[in-house]
């Protein structure tokens, strides 16, 4: 199914809380699949504020905390984000573009970003390390098995 992978279809599994879906994947179509995206949509819809509002208050209280420290989990990712939901059908989500920094070069966590994914563009390297904490990164390159001399030198 060549559509499986589109935000559309992807979004209505999340606002549907599929929590088959990510199983359906198949090896190809998992490696494909970002979370991340999921994440950075499923905050977003449009509508009555009281919906907006809700959307944003339940993915920061269930999703973006610590959601990086569970990267090595993709079906418990997917599975906390389908939790966001309250069940009132399919939503219309959108993409909610970070403002660009002028002037600010690209730094050693977003270099260490880009390796991790490097699918993500850099405005999505730039959220990324915006909502990160550069402990929290390092935790994350601790988990990698990256040594404290590797952290020193390069996050």
């Amino acid at each position: 199914m060549a559509d499986k992978l589109s935000i559309q279809n992807e979004m209505r599994a999340f606002d549907q809380k599929d929590r088959d879906f990510y199983d359906t994947l198949t090896e190809d179509e998992r490696k494909k699949f970002s979370t991340f995206l999921m994440m950075k949509y499923g905050a977003n819809v449009e509508g009555i504020s009281e919906l907006q509002e809700y959307y944003l208050i339940a993915h920061n209280e269930r999703v973006n905390i610590n959601f990086f420290d569970i990267a090595k989990h993709p079906k418990l990712q997917w599975l906390l984000c389908t939790t966001v939901s309250p069940g009132m059908g399919t939503q219309r989500h959108y993409w909610l573009a970070s403002k660009k920094r002028e002037g600010e070069s690209r730094n050693r966590q977003i270099n260490f970003l880009e390796q991790e994914f490097p699918h993500l563009n850099d405005q999505e390297l730039e959220i990324l390390s915006s909502i990160n904490s550069r402990d929290q990164l390092r935790d994350h390159a601790r988990a990698l098995g990256w040594t404290e001399d590797q952290i020193k030198r390069d996050l």
